[in-house]
């Protein structure tokens, strides 16, 4: 199991970097060692909470159209977000 958390970490951060988000901004809780990063690209958004000594354990949330919260469990889930938010665009 924990090789598909590091799996979904690396898949979504290559997929990022395909498509060309920018870390707007990325806040270290040092008392719980977890940076919590936030990405975007043009209208749509999302957070990473990534727990420093344990990558595969990083999760990730973002937002549909109407601004409802969607857990992300695959890579899929971003995709199909981002992709719905992007064409919503005119």
């Amino acid at each position: 199991m924990n090789n598909a958390g590091l799996s979904l970490h690396s898949r979504v951060h290559n997929w990022i970097d395909t498509i060309g988000f920018q870390l707007n901004s990325s806040e270290l809780n040092a008392k719980s060692n977890v940076t919590t990063s936030h990405y975007y690209f043009e209208t749509f958004n999302f957070l990473e909470k990534a727990y420093n000594d344990q990558p595969d354990k990083a999760r990730f949330t973002c937002f549909d159209a109407y601004g409802e919260q969607i857990k992300v469990k695959s890579l899929l889930d971003i995709q199909v977000a981002f992709f719905d938010n992007i064409s919503q665009l005119k």
